[in-house]
């Protein structure tokens, strides 16, 4: 591991024992980080808060925590240590227990044989240093470091795996110690019950990484718990495959699903309560050769509702769609497969129509987001409340606005698309490749051609694409099939800047954090209306492909790499070469 450098001016010397008693508003004015006059301020306002000096100067505006801890590490001849760039070891950071870790704003850092290197966000805190020392039994140097990042490395770094492992042991000896079915049954529903404590640690795992989902699968020789993060899943940990059925049967009664059922699939949901945010959990089940595969979607109530213009739409593209909005009928389809923010999309397109003189009402299965001001329903297969059911009812409520949240069959299409004649405005979701090949789908789920042709709008396909690490990003030379996807992409032959992330400890050493939609509209006129009318699929694809020149997905994943956003693996995963687009149709 390379060492860690210490501020370059002036060179200090790592100094191992405790720390001197520094008074920190003299050091910040000397320094010349803070005038005398604000230091005054913040000591006022000190004795009036009864808070530390170091957070109301940093509340008031007059440092960032970066120099508040560089200034200190300056004063005490310690290293300063960005935790976003540096290379944990995670066995050497858990020689300090997470408790403690997060009691004294602590992280160990190195071990250099007889000493530790611990990080600590108040370098001047003795009572932090005495209990660390005396709760390592091993001498340790201290390093600065910003507090936020200290906060942000604790729930990297310390992720629930040991424990969910241990709770998945002790399930498994209490499934091995239950004499039969019933004793199991009636185990999983006491709340202090083992398989009630693991459900709760991975939640909260989850949770602690942004998990988008939780996979509970049943193998062959054991069972394997994943969760996905950035839309690429992850092993959390693996268990005996005993547990499995007990794990099933707690998270069926949270739904309040049939829990003798397991010959057939079920879908359900139900909320749990985390570090004071409210996550909704939809829950699916499905029956395989193994046992029951049980897959989590989580959303945190609050979260997730963005606004159009937070999405990435190219500006242009943006523009036009807030106008095709604007209108009061036809029908505005957002496609691409599951998990690529189509949700997230027709949400946000419904917080810019959402206003008090229209009547809205959205169509799910299930209602992802509560919106205020909208009635939103949702659909029960096992009573017969289908989509096509509820779409009649609601064109007699008066609608101006109808969010059909997935268009699955042709009745549900036609229905919609009979709304949109009709003088309603009609939003919903297709699972296409796409945008071209969006309307040759409603006309094989069986929708007449004439409606096709008279209702659709636009369509608007999607993907999402992960975002480079911004801490390891760095430039990257494109391989030869990756210079030939660029030169049949840009249609040019000048060199793309590329970057790419390797992985440190930000991104947990994938490479990339965060995830961004990529985009491309297809507007119907004259002339696409004409040829679907006729069902004609070659002259479709020539004039849309004619309108969408330079604007497809690829183009818009391209835009992304030029500008250092997302690497070009990324981009050639999503945005595949417009020459492609007709094959299937």
């Amino acid at each position: 591991m390379p060492p860690i450098a210490p501020p370059a001016q002036p060179p200090p010397l790592i100094r191992t024992g405790r720390p001197e008693k520094v008074m920190l508003g003299e050091v910040l004015v000397q320094q010349r980080i803070i005038t005398a006059e604000q230091l005054q301020h913040a000591l006022d306002l000190r004795r009036s808060t009864g808070k530390m000096l170091g957070s109301l100067l940093i509340q008031c505006g007059f440092i960032t925590e970066e120099q508040l801890a560089n200034a200190l590490a300056r004063q005490l001849n310690i290293p300063f240590v960005n935790l976003k760039t540096f290379p944990f070891r995670v066995d050497v950071v858990r020689l300090l227990p997470e408790s403690a870790a997060r009691r004294f704003r602590a992280l160990v850092l190195e071990d250099k044989g007889s000493t530790l290197l611990v990080a600590l966000a108040d370098p001047l805190d003795l009572f932090a240093f005495d209990a660390l020392s005396r709760l390592l039994k091993r001498a340790i140097s201290i390093a600065a470091v910003p507090e936020s990042q200290l906060a942000t490395a604790f729930d990297r770094l310390y992720r629930r795996t040991e424990e969910i492992s241990g709770l998945a042991r002790e399930l498994e000896k209490d499934i091995g110690d239950a004499v039969d079915f019933g004793e199991l049954s009636a185990s999983v529903g006491i709340e202090g019950a083992p398989v009630v404590r693991l459900l709760q640690s991975l939640f909260e795992d989850a949770m602690q990484v942004g998990a988008s989902d939780v996979h509970i699968e049943p193998q062959e020789t054991g069972l394997q718990i994943r969760v996905r993060v950035d839309g690429v899943l992850q092993i959390q940990t693996t268990a005996d495959k005993r547990i499995g059925a007990a794990l099933s049967q707690r998270l069926k009664l949270m739904a309040g699903l049939d829990i003798s059922e397991k010959r057939l699939p079920q879908d359900g949901r139900f909320s749990v309560r985390l570090k004071d945010e409210t996550i909704d959990v939809r829950i699916s089940t499905l029956p395989t050769a193994s046992g029951e595969s049980t897959v989590m979607r989580l959303l945190t109530q609050g979260k997730g509702m963005r606004s159009l213009g937070s999405l990435g739409m190219p500006e242009p593209m943006l523009k036009r769609f807030r106008e095709l909005l604007a209108r009061s009928a036809g029908l505005i389809l957002v496609t691409g497969p599951t998990g690529s923010g189509k949700t997230t999309t027709l949400y946000a397109a419904l917080t810019e129509v959402n206003a008090a003189e229209l009547k809205v009402i959205t169509v799910e299965d299930p209602i992802e987001y509560r919106l205020p001001n909208i009635t939103q329903v949702q659909i029960n297969e096992k009573i017969d409340l289908t989509f096509a059911r509820v779409l009649r009812s609601t064109l007699r409520q008066d609608p101006d606005v109808i969010l059909v949240g997935e268009m699955r069959d042709a009745e549900t299409a036609e229905i919609g698309l009979r709304a949109a004649i009709t003088g309603h405005m009609v939003l919903s979701s297709l699972h296409t490749r796409d945008a071209i090949s969006t309307p040759f789908r409603l006309l094989d789920m069986g929708v007449p051609p004439f409606m096709t042709a008279t209702s659709l709008q636009a369509v608007v396909a999607q993907r999402l694409v992960r975002l480079n690490c911004a801490e390891c990003a760095a430039p990257h030379e494109p391989t030869a099939q990756e210079q030939a996807w660029l030169s049949a992409v840009s249609e040019s032959d000048a060199p793309v800047p590329c970057m790419q992330s390797y992985g440190c400890s930000a991104c947990n050493g994938t490479g990339y954090n965060g995830r961004q939609g990529v985009y491309e509209m297809l507007e119907m006129d004259t002339v696409l209306t004409q040829a679907a009318s006729r069902a004609d699929p070659a002259a479709f694809v020539r004039a849309a492909r004619t309108r969408m020149k330079g604007l497809t997905l690829a183009h818009h994943a391209l835009e992304l790499v030029r500008a250092g956003r997302t690497s070009l693996p990324e981009a050639m995963r999503v945005g595949f070469d417009v020459d492609e687009q007709d094959e299937h149709l």
